[in-house]
């Protein structure tokens, strides 16, 4: 029983992570004029959309729910999304890049936590490791940006 109750914990963390990556994705796209930008920003938050209703799916196998509609409070893993929005007010690509390069780390990170135990997660692990495939993915992509950028 311990064991369900850490990874309804887990899930419930994972979700919170795509949540505010969705949400950071999406206030990106709707601060920027750039509009090779925000088509990258626009796709990264419906992936993290489609991220979220798996995990949900998965949370609820396992008797968990989430309330959690609108991103999570985990402490710096959420500051760092935030701190897209302090970038936005600025309005430059390099900031909000930036930003995002952060919340992604922080995404992966998260990720790599609940990979490392995968007999709690073997039901899903398959799932956690594809989604963590896309989030380097995009951080990979959201890097090449910030350097095109910054020069």
């Amino acid at each position: 029983m311990e064991t369900n109750k850490e990874i309804i914990t887990d899930l419930k963390g994972l979700i919170n992570i795509v949540n505010d990556g969705k949400e950071g994705y999406q206030s990106a796209a709707d601060a920027t004029e750039n509009a090779s930008l925000k088509a990258i920003f626009l796709n990264n938050a419906a992936q993290r959309l489609i991220y979220e209703q798996e995990l949900k799916a998965h949370l609820l196998k396992h008797g968990g729910n989430s309330e959690n509609e609108s991103g999570g409070v985990l402490g710096v893993l959420h500051r760092t999304w935030i701190n897209i929005k302090e970038a936005l007010s600025s309005k430059e690509e390099v900031a909000v890049l930036s930003a995002i390069k952060t919340g992604e780390q922080a995404a992966l990170d998260k990720f790599d936590e609940c990979i490392k135990d995968q007999e709690r997660h073997a039901d899903h692990l398959e799932l956690l490791i594809r989604q963590r495939s896309g989030i380097l993915e995009a951080l990979k992509e959201i890097e090449v940006l910030h350097q095109q950028y910054a020069n």
